[in-house]
């Protein structure tokens, strides 16, 4: 039996209908589905009430322009607005809402929650992505759908469940993707070009990845990535958590993690992924957080990325004394 979300959906659609100002925001460092996500509930809001004003802001990103442009508000104008947050669980890592004095705030989130919460607030960390029950919410309310959300709410959730590999992959993302197609009618396998084409340059760079990780004894992979390998190789910031599932079937591997410098920022933008250790934990004390095996963190010093990979380091050897102990 698929579980649908009819309450929570009825007190989403409620609360958008109530508002006529609405930002819509996602975390730092957006992925696929995150970028997904947003345009695709604005620009389905947008369809549905074409007198609300609708904003979808944050740091836009070359690659994902596909999914559509983001914009750039004038704080005062969206005052008292209603702020819908997508695929991020605390404030610290929520982009581009600074200085916006909404009124109040509603998050629809796939990962384990923190501290945003709202009057209304959809958590379901079993959703494969926030695309996911984005689809759902469309589907199931009477927000509209059209051409180009279904298409961005679909790569979005092929993106983060990592082509249905991943075990967030349930039976009931499966049936909220048969009823995308059949209501959008979209020509699916023509989108998968604007997730998967790649550049000369970007191929050469999951090349260097490969032969500099270092793989420790307990099955720890991991590499740093200084700012200059970036310039290097012609990529941006983003290429490396967009690389990180590309090494999801290394046999002597059971976590790997990308750690990225951004000099901007004066830190290191840092993904990890994981075949067993919950990693979200150990995400959370830096800086970070998301799913039991895939998250991210922020790094700021030399000895912050030490010990960030002593401490993975140590969950890898724990994990496996734990799986020893439990075969004998």
């Amino acid at each position: 039996m698929i579980k649908i979300n009819n309450n929570v959906i009825k007190k989403i659609y409620k609360k958008i209908k109530e508002y006529d100002k609405i930002v819509i925001a996602r975390h730092i460092g957006p992925d696929p589905d995150a970028i997904a996500s947003q345009t695709a509930l604005r620009d389905s809001i947008r369809l549905t009430f074409p007198n609300k004003e609708v904003s979808a802001v944050g740091l836009g990103v070359s690659k994902f322009k596909y999914y559509g442009i983001l914009d750039k508000i004038e704080n005062e104008k969206f005052e008292d607005c209603l702020l819908i947050v997508l695929d991020v669980p605390n404030l610290v890592r929520v982009d581009g809402i600074d200085g916006l004095k909404y009124k109040e705030i509603l998050k629809i989130d796939h990962h384990p929650a923190e501290d945003i919460k709202g009057k209304v607030d959809w958590t379901e960390e079993t959703s494969c992505s926030t695309c996911q029950m984005i689809a759902e919410l469309i589907l199931k309310s009477p927000l509209k759908l059209d051409t180009k959300i279904a298409g961005n709410l679909y790569l979005g959730i092929v993106s983060d469940s990592d082509r249905f590999l991943l075990s967030y992959t349930t039976p009931k993302t499966f049936k909220i993707v048969n009823e995308l197609l059949e209501e959008s009618k979209i020509d699916f396998t023509s989108l998968y070009n604007y997730l998967y084409d790649r550049s000369l340059d970007e191929v050469r760079f999951q090349g260097y990845l490969a032969n500099n990780m270092i793989v420790t004894e307990h099955g720890l992979g991991y590499i740093i990535i200084p700012n200059e390998v970036i310039k290097e190789y012609n990529v941006d910031l983003a290429t490396p958590s967009n690389l990180i599932n590309s090494f999801n079937f290394i046999r002597e591997v059971i976590v790997w993690t990308f750690i990225t410098e951004d000099s901007k920022n004066n830190s290191y933008k840092v993904s990890i992924r994981s075949h067993g250790p919950v990693v979200n934990k150990t995400a959370a004390k830096y800086n970070g957080g998301g799913h039991k095996f895939a998250s991210g963190a922020r790094l700021t010093s030399e000895e912050e990325i030490n010990n960030f990979i002593n401490d993975l380091d140590t969950l890898c050897e724990e994990y496996k004394r734990a799986s020893i102990s439990n075969i004998d």
